[in-house]
């Protein structure tokens, strides 16, 4: 009952987030709209004999002499690339900091204690990994918010399908290791990320070699083909979002009485974080695959709205990947950590229960114990008067007794 109420009450802000999403989409992209439409008059063809450039005049926020391709990153009135390039600069720094802030606090315990913590080490690589990825999908939203072109076609192509499958490589192993595969403990963690990663990496070099080198074309593609090449980022999707929902419900209906009842609670909230990310990152990429493939020629804003949808993808997941997984991993290993040191662990009350007690002194070992004495005496009195009654009668005794005789006499066996 636990675990459903708990999956009910993550698909509420899952429905927040679908209309915090298509909203601003909207709004967005109606601006980039009106903004292409008139950016004909704004568009000044300016030739000469050793080139032919066009530089941008009298847009709002650019100089006279930048690039059109460059418009969106300062045209004041296209809105959504100022927005969006402001949060993925944000986005970017954050990340940087907090990648930058982990491997630091990483080496600094390796150098204080007197021995390496090897126990994290995996842990601490498959995070820095997910967020170097994080931070390399709010760079990737700068070669949306500019133009396609010839340069900016390979790397959409290349690092869009690569970047995702490293951050969900990096969840599916988090997943493994939680749920206690053998394959993804301690170093293995960071090595089942790489080798899902290798394989989205030979895909989209395959497909650039294929498109630029062996058939000699310009990069082009379209955007059933650009949702195509991101089937096996989804495949790692909804592998991590079914074995953080199987996470979440053991750690759920799994409840402990034991000394590891801390530890238990703690994964309870790993498990929730985990799959309230992958739940929202399932959300954004079944919004943006529709609006591209389906809502903007609908629409009838193919041309102008796919940018921006892109680029809104990109940040919206790159956000909820950064404080849905990266920020809690962080603060779970360093909380962790401190706990380890300031609480070790204490094993007086296995071997003296009333070591804790005040009070009490401790039990007597041995001959100080008086009681001791006394069952001794009396079980030696009573194996001697045993022994002198049956003299005459045969013993039979087990090779495993510790202390009591099997006697069988002689007349029992004949009777």
């Amino acid at each position: 009952m636990a675990s459903l109420s708990l999956k009910h009450n993550s698909l509420f802000p899952a429905l927040l987030l679908f209309f915090f999403f298509s909203v601003p989409l909207t709004c967005l992209c109606q601006a980039a709209n009106s903004s292409a439409t008139s950016s004909t008059i704004n568009i000044k063809t300016t030739s000469s004999p050793s080139s032919n450039e066009t530089s941008l005049k009298g847009v709002r926020g650019c100089g006279n002499g930048l690039h059109p391709i460059y418009r969106y990153l300062c045209d004041r009135r296209a809105a959504w690339g100022i927005i969006l390039e402001t949060l993925a600069s944000a986005g970017f720094l954050f990340s940087m900091g907090l990648l930058l802030g982990l491997l630091f606090w990483y080496i600094w315990l390796c150098a204080s204690s007197k021995r390496q913590r090897s126990s994290i080490g995996g842990t601490v690589a498959c995070t820095s990994l997910f967020l170097f990825a994080t931070a390399g999908v709010f760079a990737l939203t700068f070669s949306f918010i500019i133009r396609l072109t010839d340069q900016t076609c390979p790397t959409r192509i290349f690092l869009f399908s690569v970047l995702f499958s490293l951050a969900f490589s990096c969840l599916l192993a988090r997943c493994l290791a939680l749920l206690g595969f053998a394959a993804a403990r301690g170093w293995g963690e960071p090595a089942v990320a790489l080798g899902l990663f290798t394989v989205q990496v030979i895909i989209s070099t395959q497909w650039l070699i294929l498109v630029l080198v062996r058939d000699k074309r310009p990069c082009e593609y379209s955007q059933a083909e650009f949702a195509m090449l991101q089937i096996y980022v989804l495949c790692i999707l909804m592998i991590s979002f079914i074995l953080s929902m199987h996470f979440l419900h053991r750690s759920c209906s799994t409840y402990s009485y034991s000394y590891t009842g801390p530890a238990n609670v703690q994964g309870r909230v790993q498990a929730s974080v985990v799959f309230l990310t992958l739940l929202l990152s399932v959300c954004i990429w079944v919004v943006w695959i529709t609006m591209l493939t389906r809502g903007n020629p609908e629409k009838g804003r193919r041309p102008q709205w796919d940018d921006p949808v892109l680029s809104i993808a990109l940040v919206a997941n790159g956000w909820v990947l950064l404080m849905g997984h990266g920020l809690s991993q962080v603060s779970f290993l360093c909380r962790g950590e401190g706990k380890s040191k300031d609480a070790p662990l204490s094993f007086a009350g296995w071997t003296s229960p009333s070591a804790d007690i005040t009070g009490l002194e401790s039990q007597k070992e041995g001959r100080e114990n008086g009681s001791f004495e006394n069952d001794s005496e009396n079980r030696r009195g009573l194996l001697n008067s045993e022994v002198q009654g049956r003299r005459a009668d045969p013993t039979l005794r087990s090779p495993y007794e510790s202390g009591f005789s099997m006697t069988v006499s002689n007349k029992a066996c004949e009777g």
